[in-house]
């Protein structure tokens, strides 16, 4: 029986293996990639227009932060136009700059002191699970797929494929 489960994994490897070496699975990796990191940061962004923006604006004043109305504003369209312009290929390594720009600012002005994890149970209760401050893991995987887009490209069903399409 253990040499059957061995030969099954070793059969799982070698398939797994050429799988990843194809030039077709390659070529699509990015698309889901750009979709659920556009999809998060517009997420974002509709969450600080939710609340309300000066309710966001009142945290960046309390965190020390310069002009906090308008960078209030400069990160909610960063978020939401540089998530909607990765979901459909557009300008991908253009928007990944200023986005790139604001997860950096958050892990160091916000998330860094809280150590790594995104998820710190504090304890559940008859209301659910209650959870404390958020690390920086989260911020440290979006900017790892910002940069993995830059260095990859935006993928198939892509605006910036036909823009390359259409240069001469």
């Amino acid at each position: 029986m253990y040499t059957a489960l061995q030969g099954q994994r070793g059969s799982f490897h070698i398939f797994a293996s050429e799988l990843s070496r194809s030039p077709f699975i390659a070529r699509w990796a990015p698309v889901p990639l750009r979709l659920m990191v556009g999809f998060g940061f517009m997420q974002h962004g509709f969450a600080k227009l939710s609340r309300g923006p000066d309710a966001f604006a009142a945290i960046l004043h309390a965190l020390g932060v310069p002009a906090p109305h308008f960078m209030t504003w400069a990160t909610i369209l960063t978020e939401l136009a540089g998530g909607l312009a990765l979901i459909l290929g557009a300008f991908v390594t253009l928007v990944s700059l200023p986005m790139a720009a604001l997860l950096l600012v958050a892990i160091f002005s916000v998330h860094l002191q809280y150590g790594f994890s995104s998820i710190r149970l504090i304890g559940v209760t008859n209301g659910g699970a209650q959870f404390g401050p958020v690390g920086y893991e989260c911020s440290l995987l979006y900017l790892a797929c910002l940069v993995s887009l830059v260095l990859s490209g935006s993928g198939p069903w892509a605006i910036d494929g036909l823009i390359r399409k259409q240069r001469p």
